[in-house]
């Protein structure tokens, strides 16, 4: 049974101190997980105490293009290639498209921003990058949005779109059965900026969610090619997501004005297995649009399918 005053006890309770969390302290954790049911049942209460004036986010959000054609394969997987047809190839392993529908991502904003002021605890990602300004996504991690609507809108996310999509593109058919994910902010004071790396990843969606009023100056992301040995420099537009593989070597300028905010997802193996090697390690693959999108030995009815395995609990951070 959910703990009806659980949102007020979430609200009384002292978070670890932001020292604490960089240094990784026992403590932490055992706060984190000490409080896992309540505030989970804290997010429970939070949305029905907003259920008259709160979005509940799901694939209508999504760009109408993005939204026809995935619902179409889902239906027929023979279709699969009308998805391919809308990502811009950037390099080998790296795609762009647009992901929210512009017209309606102040409200899905909205949501988030009334999230973050609900004053329920939540961690930020200390892993990858120490902001402060982020939180943790994924059931497996400590701390995340709990809210119920949110994490179906998420599994959405992850499950009709991105892995399939992963499949089709990348070939990650095999490393892709857990997901992780979180959000983050960019500021020309802290957490401005992100070094070269590669994720710990099969597959990488970054999804910017600014607003197209909110202008930002720098921040351009660099992707190296490794079949050419060239970087090449994108543009996070509003509403826009990159989709590469987690070994393509990357990394963000230093933000000179306004903010840039990105939801940042993951899929991986069981146990956080991802393939080894170099992009060729995927399989064979193709450019958007093209019919050897994916390895010759999966089948589209394959790639539209969900994995059999059950979620673990392993983690990046």
């Amino acid at each position: 049974m959910t703990n009806t005053n659980a949102l007020a006890q979430a609200r009384s309770l002292t978070l670890p101190t932001r020292e604490a969390s960089l240094h990784r302290e026992e403590s932490v954790s055992h706060f984190w997980n000490n409080n896992r049911k309540l505030l989970e049942d804290a997010w429970v209460e939070w949305e029905i105490e907003n259920k008259n004036n709160l979005l509940i986010p799901d694939q209508s959000l999504l760009d109408p293009r993005l939204r026809e054609a995935v619902n179409s394969a889902w239906k027929n997987p023979e279709k699969e290639n009308a998805v391919a047809d809308l990502w811009e190839e950037i390099i080998p392993g790296v795609y762009k498209i647009q992901f929210f529908d512009l017209e309606r991502l102040a409200e899905f904003r909205n949501y988030l921003e009334a999230a973050a002021n609900s004053k329920i605890p939540a961690r930020p990602p200390y892993g990858i990058q120490l902001n402060r300004y982020g939180v943790m996504l994924d059931p497996r991690s400590e701390g995340h949005l709990g809210a119920p609507n949110f994490q179906a809108f998420y599994n959405d996310i992850m499950d009709r779109y991105m892995r399939p999509i992963s499949r089709l593109l990348l070939g990650t058919q095999g490393y892709d059965s857990q997901t992780f994910g979180f959000s983050i902010r960019y500021n020309p004071d802290k957490e401005k900026d992100l070094q070269a790396h590669t994720d710990a990843s099969s597959a990488t969606l970054n999804i910017n969610i600014n607003l197209p009023d909110e202008e930002y100056t720098g921040s351009e992301v660099d992707f190296y090619d490794k079949s050419t040995k060239q970087t090449v420099q994108t543009f996070f537009e509003p509403g826009k997501a990159i989709l590469h593989r987690g070994n393509v070597p990357h990394a963000t300028h230093p933000i000179t004005s306004g903010q840039r905010s990105n939801l940042v997802v993951w899929l991986y193996g069981d146990r956080m297995q991802i393939p080894r090697g170099s992009t060729s390690s995927y399989g064979n693959f193709g450019s958007a649009g093209s019919n050897t999108a994916a390895p010759e030995n999966i089948t589209p009815r394959q790639r539209w399918s969900l994995p059999k395995e059950p979620k673990d609990t392993f983690a990046p951070f």
